[in-house]
């Protein structure tokens, strides 16, 4: 695990050099409340950004080696 110091403002880009064409993901600190932190996550639409208990919560409901469509996504997130 990479661990990384950053200041409300600052970010970081994650994603390999020959994909910056496609845009790199970049993930902003938008403010730090007590032990909470607020982030902003910029990325294409085909790359999917989930908070880890929603994507947890997908991925158990799926069968397994089911792929999930987006809109299944959708609805089992919105059901939260």
């Amino acid at each position: 695990m990479l661990i990384l110091t950053r200041r409300i403002g600052e970010s970081l880009k994650i994603g390999k050099l020959e994909d910056l064409l496609e845009g790199p993901v970049t993930v902003t600190v938008l403010g730090v409340k007590g032990n909470q932190v607020r982030l902003g996550v910029e990325a294409q639409k085909n790359i999917r950004v989930d908070r880890e208990e929603i994507r947890n919560r997908i991925d158990s409901e799926a069968p397994q080696g089911t792929p999930v469509t987006a809109r299944a996504r959708f609805a089992m997130a919105s059901d939260l």
